[in-house]
Parts: C-alpha cells; sequence; structure tokens
C-alpha cells in the first residue's frame, strides 16, 4: 500500500467499493474501457490558485454547470498508458514520462495551463497502486489510464478558460480488438481529413477523434475495423489511422513510416519502435508515402507487412485496405514476422519478462 504521509495525491477511500467477487468477475473478460475502478485522481486549476486540491477519491460523476467553457468551446486534453502486472506480481508504467512530457505539449497548444510532470506522474503511480487489484490476469491484461483535462470556467465568451479540472481514470482492460483477429482491415477515408497544417493533428485533444468518428462510422459500412486518412492538401500522401500510427515493412527489410510533421499524433509506442529497430539494424525511414505507393508496392510484392501501433492496441498487423477503387491484400493477409517480433519485444518490455537496457519500464510498487 501507499504510505499516505509522501502522496502528492491523498487517498480518501470508496466507502463502498466493489466487492472483491464482483470485481473478479468482472475482470475474466473486461474488453476495453467498459469496466471501471473505485477510485480516480483529481486536481483543479484556477488563475488565482494554481494548481491544488489534488487527491485520490471515489469514481462518481463530475457535476458540471451547463455553462461550463469545455462544452462550448471545447478546451480539452487527454492521454493514455497503462499499469501492467509484472512477471513477480509488481506492478509498473511504460514510458509515464513521455506521457507527462506530451500532455504539457497539448496544453500548450490548446492554451490551457501546463500540468507539472511530477504531479502528472504521481497521479497515474499513486492510483495504479491504489487500484492494483484492479489488472486484470493474463495475456493482454492492464490497467488503462485516462489522465484528461478540461475548461471548467462558467462563461461564455471565446477565450482561454481561467478555471481547469484535472482526472485520472482507471479501466481495466483486455485486448484492444476483437475476436481475436489475426490482422485488421482498414478503409482509406476520401472525404475526410484527420488534420491540417497548422492544426491540432500533434495535439492529443478530443476534437481531433471526434472528427474522425464519421470516417470510422464509414468504414465500418464498409465492412472495414478502422479508417486511414491522408494528408488535407493533396488527398494522396497516408498519415495515420483514426487512433493509431501506421509502419511498412518491405522486402529488402528496410521499414518507413510517415513523419511527424505537425499533422499526425507523435505516438509513444510508434517512439519505441523506432529506437527499438534502430538497435537491432533495421533501416527505418521516417518518409511520406502514398496511398497510390503503398497499393503498387502491395500488388508487386515490394510490402511485406503493415502494422498499425498504440498504446491501446500496441501492435496491430493489417491484412487489407479498401477505397472505393477497390481492396487490395498486404503480404499473406496476416501478421508477418516483422511485426511477431516487434511485438513480442515491447510486449515483453512492457511487463517486465526480458532485460529493459532503456529504462523505459518504471517499476512503481517498490
Amino acid at each position: 500500500m501507499i504510505d499516505q504521509s509522501e502522496t502528492r495525491f491523498p487517498l480518501t477511500p470508496n466507502a463502498s467499493p466493489l466487492p472483491a467477487s464482483e470485481r473478479a468477475d468482472k475482470l475474466v473478460s473486461p474488453g476495453f474501457g467498459r469496466v471501471f475502478t473505485d477510485h480516480m485522481a483529481i486536481a483543479r486549476w484556477s488563475d488565482e490558485k494554481g494548481w491544488h486540491d489534488m487527491q485520490i477519491v471515489a469514481r462518481g460523476p463530475v457535476q458540471m454547470d451547463p455553462a461550463a467553457a469545455v462544452l462550448h468551446y471545447a478546451q480539452e486534453i487527454f492521454e493514455g498508458l497503462k499499469a501492467y502486472r509484472l512477471e513477480d506480481g509488481g506492478v509498473g508504467l511504460f514510458r509515464p514520462e513521455e506521457n507527462a512530457k506530451r500532455f504539457r505539449r497539448s496544453a500548450r497548444r490548446m492554451a490551457m495551463p501546463e500540468l507539472p510532470e511530477e504531479l502528472f506522474l504521481a497521479s497515474c503511480r499513486e492510483l495504479s497502486l491504489v487500484e492494483r487489484d484492479w489488472i486484470p490476469e493474463g495475456e493482454g491484461g492492464a490497467l488503462y489510464l485516462r489522465p484528461f483535462m478540461f475548461a471548467s470556467e462558467v462563461f461564455l465568451g471565446v477565450k482561454p478558460s481561467a478555471e481547469y479540472l484535472y482526472i485520472v481514470l482507471a479501466s481495466s482492460v483486455g485486448a484492444y480488438f476483437k475476436g481475436g483477429a489475426p490482422s485488421v482491415s482498414l478503409w482509406v477515408s476520401q472525404e475526410y481529413t484527420r488534420a491540417a497544417p497548422g492544426g491540432t493533428g500533434d495535439a492529443k485533444c478530443g476534437g481531433n477523434y471526434a472528427a474522425s468518428l464519421v470516417a470510422q462510422a464509414e468504414a465500418i459500412r464498409q465492412g472495414c475495423d478502422q479508417v486511414v486518412f491522408l494528408d488535407a492538401a493533396e488527398r494522396r500522401w497516408v498519415e495515420e489511422l483514426g487512433g493509431m500510427n501506421i509502419f511498412f515493412v518491405f522486402d529488402d527489410g528496410s521499414m518507413l513510416t510517415p513523419p511527424l510533421t505537425g499533422t499526425i499524433l507523435p505516438g509513444i509506442t510508434r517512439d519505441s519502435i523506432l529506437r527499438l529497430a534502430r538497435d537491432q539494424g533495421i533501416t527505418v525511414r521516417e518518409e511520406r508515402y502514398g496511398i497510390d505507393q503503398w497499393e503498387a508496392d502491395a500488388h508487386s510484392g515490394r510490402l511485406r507487412e503493415a502494422f498499425a501501433c498504440g498504446t491501446a492496441a500496441v501492435v496491430t498487423p493489417i491484412g487489407k485496405v479498401s477505397s472505393p477503387q477497390g481492396s487490395f491484400s498486404i503480404g499473406n493477409g496476416g501478421p508477418g514476422e516483422r511485426t511477431i517480433a516487434l511485438r513480442d519485444t515491447l510486449v515483453n518490455l512492457q511487463r517486465g519478462r526480458t532485460e529493459d537496457p532503456y529504462g523505459w519500464l518504471e517499476r512503481i510498487d517498490a
């Protein structure tokens, strides 16, 4: 348990926690994002006080005035990371300092106060330890943490809010994609784009995801699992999926991923894969890749594999790509050797199964 004399987020225990037997039932097959724990971390910010009122309390509804700024002007950002059950039963976070840095960058872009990294990290560490019994056992199980911040000042007027509420939710999760499919299928959005130069594409804000939902719904109607977006200017260059970065693997062993030019979210899983691949001697290029090139390389066999990556889904093979012009498959339509190897390396690091030469895994129960 946490020594509350040393915590930055003092705990007020939930007076009615879910009974252990009911919690165990929920953890058998939690899915993703639907099973929530007993507590949440909160903090507040105001022009007068700065950051204050840090605590861990019972998870419950947030009281909000209908004139709260977030409901009208969408000042909101969030993050996503996981607490893992380690091989020896301990608890660890994977590169949480990178989430803390990205949260600050997102806040800066959205004209919001920057949460100090030490407070971000303390909220995630302490909530994870309070809720460690909610981490599911078995392959793929984790405690998904959702830190988020929104404008809570009550006013109508286009300006940055003078008050904000920061919250961290914890959710017991299993696999992101249902059904255990060996790969996912993509729909190429040609009518909608995710982000434009100078916009908020590299910030993790809710508006980016709201803008992607109509295209994702179109993908589902077309029988695909996910949407993939092209650039806003030429409608040619592959950028990212609705919520994941993308990699391509070629017949010469090299890899490619679209460059971070301000319209793509700088994924922490993306960065980890870049580092792992390069340290294994793999040539990885950060270059633009056209949808026409993608189809031609898939047909010729030059492109052997493609995969999406992100915190929620980790590494997910891409098997088929469709658009109004037709469809094409990648490789054998299932996971390739490089995709599997990189995923296994990453997962083993996240769960403390192998030596960590990077210092990426932070054990938080020591």
